[in-house]
């Protein structure tokens, strides 16, 4: 009897342990819990004050700890992809890239005649921005780096879960307003690639989210531009976007202009060779010794 059972019970842990079982479970656990906080600091907490700020830090954080917890309890392995140790210097690289990115774009727009600048704002809607940079940097790079990308690529190999977890990334924005089939595309070359290889060159989750929330705070707040197809933010800088929308991204917002596309596949491009070079790439799970 008790040879069965632990016959059942290592069949039942080898079906949990599978990346397609844990992909599932994690992801609606995480979702579940960032949803859930989500809604409770919009409905609690005041858009314009500090104390919104501090809320959306609380969300990230607690999305945090979901993932911690089923990588300790569910994977049963020690959280490597988000070490405290390495915050304080992959954070702002990444926020330093995505800042500076986005900062190039949206010059280049500017240059051949896409976007001027009217007048200084003030700080505008700054904590609403902190915010929504802050938890969707957060949550969207756990969903998709740190679960899909790292348990597709266990099944498939490297390759494949980069243009899946590119793919998906692209169509999950295709209920903004705003959203086009080109804007989906461009979304999961910019994004898709650039923050996949961003994870895949450090193998942590620090620096895809500190390029994604500073993507998102220089757009937003930096610009006033709509992030991916969002209401015109009130941000540091009031401008004017005039020309085609290849240009301009139109309604959607400079994610889905030709330039931003071109800038942020360019430098995912460039971080991907180094993950090639670095002998980062990983085959599918039928081709390991």
């Amino acid at each position: 009897m008790d040879d069965l059972q632990t016959a059942r019970a290592g069949t039942l842990r080898k079906i949990i342990a599978f990346p397609l079982t844990l992909t599932i479970v994690e992801f609606l656990a995480v979702t579940i819990a960032a949803s859930v906080a989500t809604i409770g600091l919009k409905g609690l907490l005041s858009h314009g004050t500090p104390g919104y700020f501090l809320g959306g830090l609380g969300v990230a954080v607690l999305t945090m700890l979901v993932y911690l917890a089923c990588v300790r309890w569910i994977e049963r392995r020690s959280p490597h992809d988000l070490p405290l140790s390495a915050m304080t210097m992959d954070l702002p690289l990444g926020m330093l890239i995505g800042g500076a990115l986005f900062a190039l774009m949206t010059g280049i727009v500017a240059l051949l005649g896409g976007l001027s600048v009217e007048r200084v704002n003030g700080i505008g809607a700054l904590w609403a921005m902190l915010a929504m940079a802050v938890t969707s940097g957060t949550i969207e790079e756990i969903l998709f780096r740190g679960i899909l990308l790292r348990h597709v690529e266990a099944m498939l190999g490297t390759w494949a879960a980069l243009f899946v977890t590119s793919a998906l990334f692209g169509a999950a924005h295709l209920a903004n307003d705003g959203a086009t089939i080109f804007a989906a595309f461009a979304i999961a070359m910019e994004a898709g690639i650039l923050l996949g290889a961003a994870y895949l060159w450090k193998r942590r989750l620090w620096i895809p989210i500190g390029i994604h929330a500073a993507w998102n705070f220089t757009q937003g707040w930096v610009f006033s531009v709509p992030v991916s197809g969002g209401a015109t933010p009130d941000g540091l800088l009031a401008t004017t976007r005039n020309g085609p929308d290849w240009l301009t991204g139109g309604a959607f917002g400079l994610e889905a202009s030709v330039i931003a596309m071109l800038v942020a596949t360019g430098a995912g491009l460039f971080l991907l060779l180094r993950v090639v070079r670095q002998g980062g790439i990983r085959p599918p799970m039928w081709a390991r010794h």
